[in-house]
């Protein structure tokens, strides 16, 4: 008997690759911004039970591919609901177009994405989901580090952080707020390696900042979507850290 169980139990385990997709609550949504746009997103949720906390998704650049179902937002969709009891709330910010539809406006530059990433984490609030926190990948780190310090979030994960257009009064503004700021730095990165981020935050005297050796800008591969996402969860909810490498159906 034991043995037929054991094997059962095996049969019914997924493995945690590129293409899984585990179940969660999947909400398409709407947002509206402070100057009339409305914003594509969708908001993924454990099954059965409360989320532990709130990941909202900045994405990378829209001029250069990036929205929201780019490689690393989309497997935390599909993964971080089941395995970890996060909510994940993405979205196209203003003139950006993915699978899931085009939000309206066009792009800023980070400038009036200023009212898209206010929207998302007023719709969280409006939702009452709790414990919420901003993920940004490059340009979305851009968007975290200019508008998180005003905004009610428990703080901000960066990953490949290219500080473009962050500015040094910027990122100093997060030393008079009480939020956590972790950023993931790639040894690779094709705009800021770890030695210069090491300086360039110095304006900042409260962040974590974890060298991924090995790592490239975009976290090609499973290993490199393994660590990022092992990395968020750490932030966000620890009893689920480090993540399993398999679901049990």
């Amino acid at each position: 008997m034991l043995e037929k169980v054991s094997r059962q139990t095996i049969l019914n385990q997924i493995e945690i690759r590129s293409s899984v997709e585990l179940p969660a609550k999947r909400i398409p949504l709407e947002l509206k911004t402070a100057d009339g746009l409305t914003l594509i997103g969708e908001l993924a949720l454990p099954i059965g039970k409360e989320p532990v906390a709130t990941l909202i998704m900045l994405h990378p650049l829209p001029t250069a591919g990036g929205f929201m179902d780019s490689h690393i937002y989309r497997k935390a969709a599909n993964r971080l609901p089941a395995l970890a009891d996060l909510a994940i709330l993405r979205f196209n910010t203003r003139g950006t177009s993915s699978p899931h539809g085009t939000s309206q406006g066009a792009f800023d530059g980070g400038v009036l994405e200023k009212l898209d990433v206010e929207a998302a984490v007023a719709y969280a609030h409006q939702q009452n989901l709790p414990n919420i926190w901003l993920v940004g990948w490059s340009f979305g780190t851009e968007l975290a580090l200019k508008y998180g310090p005003e905004l009610n979030v428990l703080g901000a994960i960066l990953l490949s952080p290219p500080l473009h257009r962050t500015s040094v009064e910027e990122l100093e503004r997060w030393n008079s707020v009480d939020k956590k700021l972790v950023a993931l730095i790639p040894e690779l990165d094709d705009y800021l390696k770890p030695d210069e981020a090491a300086v360039r935050f110095l304006a900042i005297k409260s962040i974590e900042l974890i060298s991924v050796l090995d790592a490239k800008h975009l976290w090609v591969g499973e290993s490199a979507t393994k660590r990022v996402l092992d990395e968020i969860v750490k932030v966000t909810n620890p009893g689920k850290y480090p993540l399993p490498e398999f679901y049990s159906a």
